[in-house]
Formats: C-alpha cells, sequence, structure tokens
C-alpha cells in the first residue's frame, strides 16, 4: 500500500486551469464552466429531477477540479424547490491539494464563496472516504480519493445522476469498460440518468450492455457531442428515506451525544434517556483523553478506521466551537528497538501526508516532548487531547429545540408494541416510545434483552490525575505500552490507564495509581518521582469493549434467527445500536454517528462496504458456510 499521488496544477497558454487528462478540452475558464451546466445539469434534467425530493443523490467518476461541483452546489443553492439534501459523490484518483485548488478557482470569481468554503473543508490527501458538510450541513460532498475502479465497488449508494467526467477512454481505458459501467448501475437509484462529454462506440456500448439507455446529444460546442442516457431497470427502490424521523436514543455518553447531535442535524426529533442526573458520567467522564490514529503497514482495518475516525473527529470539532480539546500533537513511542522499526516500516509503507502521521527517532521526540525519551516513534502532528464530556454538552446543546433530554431515567427493558418501540423503566412505566431506537448505553447495554447475546465485555480503567506542580513539564501527549501522559489540564496532567476485563467495581483502588505511576516511570523516567499513590485521586470508567476491539454499529440482528450472509440477516425493525467503543471513544464517535445516521437514512454510506461489514452487529453471529445451526 502506498500513498497517494496528488495531481499538479498547469496552466494553458491563456491561463486557465488546465484538468490533467482532459488535455483535448481547449476551453476558457468561462467555457468550462458553461459546459460544466450544459453537459452535466442539462444532460441530468437538473434541477427540474432534484426539485421536491427530501434527498438527491449526484455520483461524479472524476473530481479533478470540482468545477462541475461547485457548478451543482450554485444551482442547488439558488433553486428555491431544492431537495432538502444533496449528496454529491466524487471519485479522484489524484486529488488536488487545497492550496491548488484555492489558485485554480480564482479564475471562477462568481464561485468565490462556495471555492472558500470548499476549500476549508478539503481534507489531507489520504486513501479513501472523506465527508464534507458544507451549506450548513444540506450539501455532503463524500470524495473517494484513490484507484476508481476498486473504489466504486467499495461504495454503498443510491445514486439518481451520474456525471461521467472522466478523462478520454484513451488517457484512462479502465474508467470506461463494462465491469465499470455495470459498477454504476449497481449504484443506480431507480430511474437514474446519466451524462457526460465522451461520446465513442464502446462507452456506448459498455453503458447500454450495464442496463443503461443511451442516446447522443448536441454538445456544448459542435465539435463535441455529448451522452446521455437512463437506467432501463425497474427494480424495486432499495434506499428509501424513513417517513417518520422520530427516535429514542438510550446512553448519554460520547457515542449517544454525537449521535443525537447528528441525526438532530438531519432533521430527527429525539429523546435521549440515561439513567445518571448528567451526560457523561460513565466512561465518557474523564477530564481528557487522547486522540490519534493507529497505523499499521499493511493499513489494516482497525488502521484505515482509526484513520477515517481521527479525521471525522477533527471536523467535528469544527462544528464545536464550546468543546474543549487542544491539538498539542501526539507520541506514541516504541516498546524496544524491535517495534521502532516497525513503526518506521508503516509509516514508509503508508507513505500518507506528513500532517497525518510521521516517524520520529529518540531526540526529535524528546525534543517534541520537552522530556528525554529513550526511544522514537511515530508522532502525530495534529493528535492531542480532547475532554468527552464538553462534546457531549456541544452536541445536546446544538439543537434544544430537537433533543429532549430525559436524566435519571433509567430503561429496565424495550418492548415493541407492533407500531413502535417502548422504554419501559422497572415499574413497567412507559418512559417514551418512537419508531426507532439507538441503543448507546456502553457497559450497560446488555442488560437489554435485545443485546443479551452481543459479546461485549466491560474493562474497567482508572486514570491517575498529578498534581502539575509535581510532575515534569510535557508539551504533547505520549503514549506506550506502559501507559500514557497528558498535558497541564485545569492544573492536572493525566496518566494511565489501568485496565480489568469483567470488573466493574467503581471506586478508585491504590493499588491502580501506584500501577499507573510505575508504567509513566517506565515510559518517562523522573515524570513524576515526588508523588506517591496515596496522595492522588482520579476517575474510574468501566469500557464497553468488543471481541475484535472495533465498534459494533447498525441494524439490530434477530439473535434467534440463523444465517451466513450479513445482507440477509434478519433485523429487529427500527433497532440501532451505536457500542463497543472501549477506550477508543474520541476517535470513533463522530464517524461512527455520522454511519449510523446514514443506515437509518439509506444515505451514502461514509466507509468502504468491507469496514462497514467489519462493524455490523451482527458479524458476532454469523457461522460459516456449512457449520450447523
Amino acid at each position: 500500500m502506498s500513498g497517494l499521488q496528488p495531481a499538479h496544477l498547469s496552466f494553458t497558454a491563456d491561463g486557465t486551469p488546465r484538468i490533467p487528462g482532459f488535455d483535448d478540452v481547449d476551453f476558457s475558464a468561462h467555457g468550462l464552466l458553461n459546459q460544466a451546466h450544459h453537459v452535466f445539469l442539462d444532460g441530468n434534467d437538473l434541477p427540474a429531477r432534484w426539485q421536491g425530493h427530501d434527498r438527491f443523490v449526484i455520483l461524479e467518476t472524476s473530481f479533478g477540479l470540482g468545477l462541475d461541483f461547485l457548478a451543482t452546489w450554485q444551482a442547488w443553492q439558488a433553486d428555491p424547490q431544492r431537495c432538502r439534501r444533496l449528496h454529491f459523490i466524487a471519485l479522484e484518483q489524484h486529488p488536488f491539494s487545497a492550496t491548488d485548488l484555492a489558485i485554480a478557482h480564482r479564475a471562477w470569481p462568481e464561485l468565490a464563496d462556495l471555492a472558500t468554503e470548499l476549500h476549508r473543508r478539503w481534507p489531507p490527501l489520504t486513501p479513501g472516504i472523506h465527508r464534507l458538510r458544507l451549506a450548513g450541513g444540506q450539501l455532503i460532498l463524500t470524495l473517494v480519493f484513490g484507484d476508481a475502479t476498486s473504489n466504486l465497488r467499495k461504495l454503498d449508494a443510491a445514486v439518481d445522476a451520474f456525471y461521467l467526467d472522466s478523462p478520454s477512454p484513451a488517457a484512462d481505458p479502465a474508467l470506461w469498460t463494462l465491469s465499470f459501467c455495470k459498477g454504476l448501475s449497481r449504484l443506480a437509484a431507480p430511474g437514474a440518468t446519466l451524462a457526460s462529454g465522451t461520446l465513442i462506440e464502446p462507452v456506448r456500448d459498455a453503458l447500454a450492455a450495464a442496463e443503461f439507455t443511451v442516446e447522443q446529444q448536441p454538445g456544448f460546442t459542435d465539435k463535441r457531442p455529448m451522452l446521455s442516457g437512463r437506467l432501463r431497470s425497474r427494480r424495486p427502490d432499495r434506499h428509501p428515506s424513513p417517513s417518520d424521523r422520530r427516535a429514542l436514543i438510550i446512553g448519554a455518553g460520547i457515542a449517544g451525544c454525537t449521535t443525537a447531535y447528528r441525526m438532530a442535524a438531519a432533521g430527527w426529533q429525539l429523546t435521549l434517556l440515561d439513567g445518571a442526573p448528567a451526560p457523561a458520567t460513565g466512561a465518557s467522564c474523564n477530564l481528557a483523553g487522547a486522540f490519534r490514529p493507529l497505523p499499521s503497514a499493511d493499513d489494516n482495518r482497525l488502521s484505515r478506521l482509526t484513520r477515517a475516525g481521527f479525521l471525522a473527529t477533527h471536523a467535528l470539532f469544527a462544528e464545536f466551537p464550546g468543546a474543549r480539546w487542544a491539538a498539542c500533537g501526539a507520541l506514541h513511542l516504541g516498546r524496544d528497538a524491535e517495534h521502532v522499526t516497525q513503526q518506521a516500516r508503516a509509516i514508509t509503507a503508508l507513505d500518507l501526508p506528513s500532517g497525518i502521521q510521521q516517524f520520529v527517532d529518540a531526540q526529535t521526540a524528546s525534543e517534541i516532548l520537552g522530556h528525554p525519551v529513550a526511544q522514537g516513534g511515530w508522532w502525530f502532528p495534529n493528535g492531542g487531547w480532547v475532554q468527552p464530556a464538553s462534546i457531549c454538552r456541544a452536541a445536546l446543546a446544538a439543537f434544544p429545540e430537537r433533543i429532549n433530554c430525559r436524566f435519571n431515567a433509567a430503561i429496565a427493558r424495550l418492548a415493541h408494541d407492533g407500531e413502535q418501540w417502548q422504554a419501559l423503566d422497572s415499574a413497567d412505566r412507559v418512559l417514551a416510545s418512537a419508531p426507532h431506537v439507538v441503543i448507546a448505553a456502553g457497559a450497560g447495554a446488555t442488560r437489554l434483552a435485545q443485546l443479551d447475546w452481543l459479546p461485549q465485555y466491560t474493562a474497567r480503567g482508572q486514570v491517575s490525575h498529578l498534581p502539575a506542580e509535581l510532575s515534569a513539564p510535557i508539551r504533547t501527549v505520549v503514549l506506550g505500552r506502559q501507559g500514557y501522559a497528558i498535558p497541564e489540564v485545569d492544573g492536572l496532567r493525566l496518566i494511565g490507564a489501568t485496565s480489568q476485563e469483567g470488573d466493574t467495581d467503581t471506586r478508585e483502588r491504590l493499588a491502580d495509581h501506584a500501577d499507573n505511576l510505575e508504567g509513566i516511570h517506565q515510559l518517562l523516567p523522573g515524570f513524576a518521582t515526588a508523588i506517591a499513590p496515596d496522595t492522588i485521586s482520579g476517575r474510574v470508567g468501566l469500557r464497553p469493549m468488543s471481541p475484535d476491539r472495533l465498534p459494533i454499529v447498525g441494524a439490530v440482528p434477530d439473535a434467534s434467527r440463523s444465517g451466513n450472509r450479513l445482507l440477509t440477516w434478519p433485523r429487529l425493525p427500527g433497532l440501532w445500536c451505536v457500542q463497543g467503543f472501549g477506550a477508543r471513544g474520541i476517535v470513533w464517535s463522530a464517524l461512527m454517528a455520522d454511519l449510523l445516521l446514514s443506515r437509518i437514512e439509506n444515505d451514502p454510506l461514509p466507509l468502504e462496504n468491507d469496514l462497514v461489514d467489519a462493524l455490523d452487529p451482527a458479524r458476532f453471529l454469523i457461522r460459516p458456510p456449512g457449520s450447523s445451526v
């Protein structure tokens, strides 16, 4: 695996930005914008086709400079009858940097306001799916960086209009094969249309063989006829939007609160229930927690998910001005020389931008940290610490008219009356009811009958708070096998944390403070030698852990059934869960909230199919083919 190869900006003789692979296009800047309108908007009968819809989805096969996207955004924003939410999915193998896009977009001053917002939210150039919320969250741009042919197979969406804006067949033949066109057909919603500025017989034949009726249309110029088409298949709508946007959310930790925020932003009316007197009193109660990705040389699922979650968390911070966090950086030090070599190998293999991750030697690590260390390791310049409770408070405060918080409301069981779910207390009184329920109850989720089969287990973790004046100053978060330390927060430096599986005791233990001090002394010799374990305090949290250390997110399966495929496993209607965050609640929360909302809404998903399957609750019920039931 290697990183992306970015595109590099160049210009034609008249100063028009040049789009790589489109060297046969000879238009001025004005002509390129008009072409975007004529070929892709007019060719897909837009804006008329999105009018009156709740959701409309467009997929573009090559984002390039983003001109087609900006033209679409401009037309959508100017349309008083526009759809409530517009999804725009764009594939791009060689993306431009934000800097190059900003320079290029100067050629279109009429798009300046939209382009500036796009540049501000543009993601780092890393492989995978990146989701940008624009126009107050009503326009969702899903960028898919990497090889278009393989990435198309990893998408889950119902596309209403295709912009086949790719280099010519001669420049990139893989994008015009029958296999690729069948991939487009797989994603097509009923009545989907397409438009392309490329018109040659092999392209027409491939699209026709992939269930599209295609025909030649007058192009933007007489020299360049275009192609339009429509899906022939009369398949049913496999991605309907929910008609009733009312839901209960059980649990007011970081999982439940970020999910409530994301759902409320999408127009849902929510009742959030928690047995505690306030949000973030369980595993999300720590004064601060570290956040950073976890790389691997083979970029395994955990590596990809923590990177995606790390970037999604950063994007969420921009929406929460009241959240407490610090991008002070995070150092993950190697255990020994062999581990350090493995860390360096992973950074080389991944070849990601230095702003995401770097490898540093012991001397550089010591300089970054402001404290001597014996080993080098991973350096995450934009990592740092977050106060989970501040995220919870900001999330719940964002939409007070849509999120009804009910604390001291302990749920004993869930029941379905044939139309909706009811949350009942220990006296069998109905606390609240709604067609949808999201279980985000952390360690307590398996007390509910619908999840009592889930192999989630509890791990007790104790964090120690050290008086800042008695411990050595550090500039960044530092982590290692022996524990972690967080720079000063409210006069304290946090170290930890212990982990005891199956232990549900929430009282602080002197022995655990001693273990935390011993671990930090091994990681940072001389850091806190003046502190005795019986002089400090801390916090205890019960973490909900999954056997494979990945979150558990999606529709809750009917555990009384059996099967060997996630796709066909029966689900309990309207019941969802976002569970199993373990010690990575900060990294997982924003991404998992987005994934859950997308699953409930049947929107395009923010992760590749294999990662979505890796998080599905039913994965723990799947029996290998041929096994006994």
